[in-house]
């Protein structure tokens, strides 16, 4: 089963570089419009896709422009289900979105491994009234094999600009072992992360084509200054 879990992880980064190019390169244009022209760029996600949130923010190597709306709530710090509650809480992203004053011109990146449950569905919803784009990264074989639970009826997918697809299969396990009736192997956090850079990298290149110097975070822990840090911190970290 070694090889095999290297096998399924290889498949699905490859099937991401082969069929997302033009997804995570309108994403990463967005991206870079927003910074240039002085608007945010936000992300999020609940339960295990609150990890998205944490691999575009405050990372060595990272965008330092990222705006995260990461609660507790949509975390499992806490509670291992209460992030599965507050997911199909209706009501709730909205008070995130007049919270973290989405605006026209911004961008809000959502996770959503099914894309079926209130939170990121009434966010992408709230932001899109705003007058802001909308990017979703989401299982599209997950998401259309269930319905929504959304009080809309929609799906995240459904309300994006831009998706773009985690490859991931429905359930996001991929991989069954003889004598066990559970799937292992969750594909969705593997996918995202390789998303998150190509977007991450993209954004850079298209802001310093732009003829502006992208701002990423150095590391800590090799010869950096910490200061280089704090003064990207100072003028980019979130004040609400």
């Amino acid at each position: 089963m070694y090889q095999k879990v290297f096998e399924e992880g290889y498949a699905v980064v490859k099937k991401i570089q082969e069929t997302q190019e033009d997804a995570i390169k309108q994403c990463a244009r967005l991206i870079a419009d927003a910074y240039i022209s002085n608007h945010t760029f936000f992300v999020s996600g609940s339960g295990h896709s609150h990890t998205v949130s944490e691999e575009f923010y405050g990372r060595a190597g990272g965008l330092a422009f990222t705006v995260p709306i990461l609660t507790s709530e949509l975390t499992m710090t806490e509670h291992p289900t209460k992030s599965s509650y507050i997911e199909k809480l209706s009501g709730y992203a909205e008070i995130l979105c007049e919270l973290y004053h989405i605006q026209e011109g911004d961008v809000v990146l959502i996770a959503s491994n099914s894309g079926r449950n209130a939170y990121p569905v009434e966010l992408a919803q709230c932001a899109k009234e705003k007058g802001a784009k909308v990017v979703a990264i989401t299982s599209v074989a997950h998401s259309s094999a269930t319905t929504s639970r959304a009080k809309s009826k929609q799906k995240l997918m459904d309300i994006a600009d831009v998706v773009i697809d985690n490859c991931g299969v429905l359930g996001d396990a991929c991989l069954k072992m003889e004598g066990m009736d559970t799937w292992m192997m969750p594909t969705s956090s593997i996918a995202n992360a390789f998303i998150v850079q190509a977007v991450s990298v993209l954004s850079a290149q298209y802001i310093m084509e732009a003829g502006k110097e992208a701002p990423v975070f150095v590391s800590l822990n090799g010869h950096a200054d910490q200061s280089v840090n704090d003064e990207l911190y100072r003028k980019y970290t979130r004040l609400y």
